[in-house]
């Protein structure tokens, strides 16, 4: 099996209206989409190795570390035998139902030593 690295993405303009929303109606989408991601990963429960939240973002240059945003939301560590098997088994994941969003998948490649 190979490894995968999975980013979940959404704009950070989308993100920042639905934060707008009444607070019982984002419980409610929230609820909805979190059982429906439950059932997702019962489903892929031995190929999702680790999945976790992105945090606050720093950039760190030659000029040092400042604060910004991306359009990362969380990440994910699958196994696979080919990144087409992992998009495959990503097509109807709950996160896509979030407007705009996407989800990228890529080969872990170590580097030697």
């Amino acid at each position: 099996m190979k490894k995968f690295l999975v980013l979940y993405l959404a704009p950070v303009s989308v993100i920042e209206e639905w934060m707008k929303k009444p607070p019982e109606e984002r419980k409610a989408e929230e609820d909805k989409m979190k059982s429906e991601w439950d059932i997702w990963m019962k489903e892929h429960a031995t190929s999702v190795k680790e999945t976790a939240g992105a945090g606050k973002t720093k950039r760190v240059t030659k000029e040092g570390a400042s604060d910004t945003k991306n359009d990362i939301m969380l990440f994910s560590l699958v196994e696979a035998e080919s990144p087409e098997a992992v998009a495959k088994m990503f097509e109807n994941h709950p996160h896509l139902d979030i407007p705009q969003a996407s989800i990228e998948v890529m080969p872990v490649n170590y580097l030697p030593g």
